[in-house]
This record gives C-alpha cells, structure tokens and sequence, in this order.
C-alpha cells in the first residue's frame, strides 16, 4: 500500500530523519509533537491557540468520542473538523488503551473486547471492525487498529504474548475493514514529489511490551500488512529508559524506511529526541497540558514550577529563548500570580507555553537532522534541559 510519506532527509551519524505526511487536511511536517485534543479539544486552548503553536495534527480518542458526544453525533455535524473548527490533520487513537485503563470491567475475546463505561457502567463492544466504523464516522484523517495493551513494567512474557497474538489477528481483521471501507485508494503523487489524498490512511498498532523479540515479531508482522504507517504502542508506561529506547530500536529496525512511525503517547523532551535517534516520526501526549494546569512549565534550562515562591517578583519570561504567546507577553512573576490565585487564565497560558516548546522543539531537531548535527543538538538540548554544567 503507497504511503503519502516523503523523506526529506537523514542525519548520517543515527536513524533520525525528517519527513513529510500528507492528509486530506494537508502536510505534517516530522519529526511532529501532536497536542492531543481527547474529546475533540486541547485541555484549555482554542483552535487558535493550537495554529499559532505551529501545530499540524491533533491527537484525538475514538474510545471517548464513542461515549460522548457519541461517534454517531459527529457524523451528523460533519465530522470532527467541522465540529471543533479545525482546519489541520487529525489522528484517532482506536481506543485501545483508553478501555485498558479507565474501564473499571473489561473482557478481552477473539472477537473484541467488552467494556463498562467509565461515565455510567453502561457495556459496550470494541471490535476490529467497528472500530474502523467509529473512527470512519469521527471523519477523522488517520485511523489506527484496536488493539490488546498491557503494562510495560515489569510484564509477564506470557501476558505479552497473549496480548500481541491477539493484537495481530486483530490488526488483520482491521485491515481488512479498512479496505471494505475506503474500497479505492485515492493518493496521487505530484511531480514536487508531494501528494494528493483524497481518503483517511490506516496506522497499525505494534505491541510486545519491553522484549525486544516480541517487539521484532510485532514490527515484522506489521510491516507485511497493508498500512500508510506504523504506531509504536504499549511504552511510555513505567518501563525504564533503556527498556525503552531498546523496545524502540527493535521496533525501527525492523520497519521499512517509507512510512511513517509513530511512538504513541510520549511527550517528555529527552525520551522524544531518544526516539528520533532511533527513527521515530510522530508523537503525542497529554502530559504537556496536563503538568502545565498544575504549574509546571518546560523550558530551555529545564522545568519551572510557577507556583513556587520564588517565582513570585520575576519579571522575565518563563523561558527567554521561546517564542511563544506567553513568553512573548507574561513575566513568570504574572504567571506566578495567576497559579497561586486559582486564576483559570493561568491553565490556557501554562498550556500554550507547554504545547509550543515541544512543537518548537521538534522544529528545532527538524533543522539539526537536515544539518546532519542531530546527535549534538540532542547532547546540547539535554545537557541543558537537565540542569548539566
């Protein structure tokens, strides 16, 4: 299947490279941070926010749209782009996680999985079909497969391997879902080498928590099935860092290089420019928005926690060296003042702070990598960002 991915270059010292994804909603540019709008919205940010950020593409859940409003309801208001008023590409989590984690009753079979809303006990069924069907009503740009995730600390082998058997039988049910759905393939290359996509593309989802070798079988089985990209799932979730870049590289090296991958929720600094090393594309998390709500700022010499009394008469930005709307117009003394009164304002600033510095960032590795200096730039960005002399 022809994936509507260009690689626009590669950094020679490692795997990291910087691409291009095209959507029906236009190009994302990666090595991307995608802020993640679960229920159709970025926790405190208008879409305004979010496209003077520099954000591209949104991450939504088809676990939480499927609740509420209900999948049915997009379809009937258009979509989710008209719906939230977003003009860039979305990306649907398939829900997978979200039923591992919030269901309080879940029960997994060869024909999906069975769950309890976490809003009202009501039961429902995820199937790999269906699941195609709900993300198809959301109308969103990027589909991925349901799939079986398990903890990545400490797992079982066995547990790991029941999980990823299933997930494969799973991912070749949803392929075949996609194809009765989106019957035609309407990707048109263009002379410039950039693309025409007509339809919504299909990412699988790899498991095999943190052995290298289920990772490897997982990466091998994807890659023989008919997909526009791969999701690297399961991580991000206690394991260690070595366990984690390991996981990785299994995973990366054993893809083809023409599609896309996407490491699915992971949004702290040093793991992402691990993972770019490593020849990951695409990220999310709602750890940026979620830390900054509670204070907590990302910056160039590490992280602020504004709350803190210090912060209370400084009158610079929270991070000279960003270009935010907040660094731009706010000292950390105001913001300082808006956490410490409860101040809602304090959430949408702290947030579009966030959600820049992590796109800005991979701006930042997008110009290394194409200067081949990507191993420098990342040495240079931790050693400061940890607070290293």
């Amino acid at each position: 299947m022809i994936s509507p991915f260009t690689i626009t270059a590669k950094d020679p010292s490692c795997k990291a490279r910087t691409g291009v994804l095209y959507t029906r909603h236009g190009a994302v540019h990666t090595p991307v941070f995608m802020p993640v709008a679960t229920q159709a919205c970025v926790k405190a940010l208008t879409d305004e926010d979010l496209k003077n950020a520099g954000a591209e593409c949104l991450l939504s859940n088809t676990y939480h749209l499927y609740l509420r409003p209900t999948t049915k309801i997009l379809q009937q208001m258009g979509g989710i782009h008209k719906f939230m008023h977003w003009g860039g590409s979305v990306l649907t989590d398939s829900g997978g996680f979200q039923v591992y984690s919030l269901s309080k009753f879940r029960k997994i079979k060869e024909e999906g999985v069975t769950f309890q809303s976490h809003h009202d006990g009501s039961k429902h069924l995820f199937t790999p079909e269906n699941v195609i069907q709900f993300e198809s009503e959301i109308g969103s740009d990027i589909w991925t497969m349901l799939d079986v995730c398990i903890h990545a600390k400490d797992p079982s082998k066995h547990d790991a391997r029941e999980a990823l058997n299933i997930t494969k039988r799973w991912a070749e049910r949803a392929a075949r879902a996609y194809e009765k759905t989106v019957p035609a393939q309407q990707i048109t290359q263009q002379a410039d080498g950039s693309f025409t996509v007509g339809n919504s593309l299909l990412f699988g989802i790899i498991q095999g928590a943190i052995f290298p070798d289920l990772r490897k079988e997982a990466a091998l089985h994807m890659a023989s099935l008919p997909t526009h990209g791969y999701c690297i799932g399961g991580l991000s979730l206690g394991e260690t860092l070595e366990q984690m870049n390991a996981a990785v590289s299994a995973v990366t090296e054993h893809l083809p290089d023409g599609k896309p991958r996407y490491f699915m929720g992971l949004g702290t600094p040093v793991e992402m420019l691990n993972a770019i090393e490593r020849g990951v594309d695409m990220f999310d998390c709602v750890w940026p928005t979620r830390v900054a709500r509670n204070g907590m700022a990302m910056t160039s010499t590490g992280r602020v926690n504004i709350k803190n009394a210090e912060y209370r008469t400084q009158d610079i930005p929270l991070d000279p060296e960003c270009d935010c709307y907040t660094c731009r117009r706010y000292s950390r003394a105001y913001l300082c003042h808006l956490y410490r009164s409860a101040e809602l304002t304090s959430h949408r600033l702290m947030s579009i702070h966030n959600i820049r510095f992590l796109i800005r960032l991979m701006e930042r590795a997008r110009e290394a990598i194409k200067n081949g200096t990507f191993l420098s730039f990342k040495e240079e960005v931790i050693r400061k960002y940890q607070g290293f002399k």
